[in-house]
């Protein structure tokens, strides 16, 4: 019994239509627990919408805790000691306790983990030919992380320069330290807001130069991960 529930609520394999449709109907509660986070007022719907998400998701945390040692792989008391301190777990515990009366209303934030609880439940999309791109994008990350992780290290470097460099050149546009990062960053991606700007001559140099350099940074993991995907497409086609 308990190994039929967990096959129901963890996999969603080819043929098993009770787990795509449990998977199916998760997503669907997730979504509808999310709404009342696109507006600022409460109203009795909005609260009868998210107990009710409330205690499906209990539910679904009792359940995956039951059946631990399935997912686990592991028989005896160690697999329910374990379960709680998954990182889905976690996540599924932060999704619960905001909508319970006993906690304080500054909670309200953590609702907005629920959306990483879709991530879970996207499994559905395994029978489908849509999942098949994010099997593909998957692998393009695995193959490219070494490249990947240099660029974004190379990035993260040179916006701590960047905003080394223009907190010392203007030190009165900038109040903190953080404000300097915060502009490295937006001149990296070539954003502008205009909100943190230099006025000297010197700053505005920096700038422009951020922004030219930034562009090609910026540039790199899209080229990184375009060259995979086009490998991982010939490699599918094969």
């Amino acid at each position: 019994m308990r190994k039929r529930i967990f096959e129901i609520i963890e996999k969603s394999e080819n043929g098993d239509n009770l787990s795509y449709v449990y998977d199916t109907f998760m997503i669907f509660v997730i979504v509808i627990s999310l709404v009342p986070l696109a507006f600022k007022e409460d109203n009795n719907l909005f609260q009868i919408m998210d107990q009710t998400a409330m205690v499906i998701f209990i539910i679904d945390y009792f359940l995956r805790w039951i059946t631990a040692d399935y997912k686990f792989q592991k028989k005896g008391i160690l697999s329910f000691l374990k379960y709680p301190f998954s990182v889905m777990a976690v996540v599924d515990l932060l999704s619960i306790l905001p909508s319970l009366s006993i906690v304080n209303s500054s909670f309200k934030v953590l609702r907005v983990l629920r959306m990483i609880r879709a991530l879970r439940v996207l499994r559905v999309f395994k029978t489908m030919r849509y999942f098949k791109s994010f099997e593909i994008i998957g692998n393009v990350l695995k193959a490219s992380k070494k490249s990947l992780i240099a660029v974004c290290t190379l990035a993260a470097g040179y916006i701590l320069v960047s905003g080394l460099v223009i907190f010392n050149v203007e030190p009165d546009s900038f109040e903190s330290f953080f404000d300097a990062i915060y502009w490295a960053t937006i001149s990296l991606t070539t954003v502008g807001y205009g909100d943190i700007y230099p006025v000297s001559t010197l700053g505005r140099i920096i700038t422009m130069l951020s922004s030219i350099f930034g562009i090609a940074i910026v540039a790199l993991p899209a080229g990184i991960i375009t060259a995979g995907y086009m490998n991982e497409i010939q490699k599918d086609e094969k």
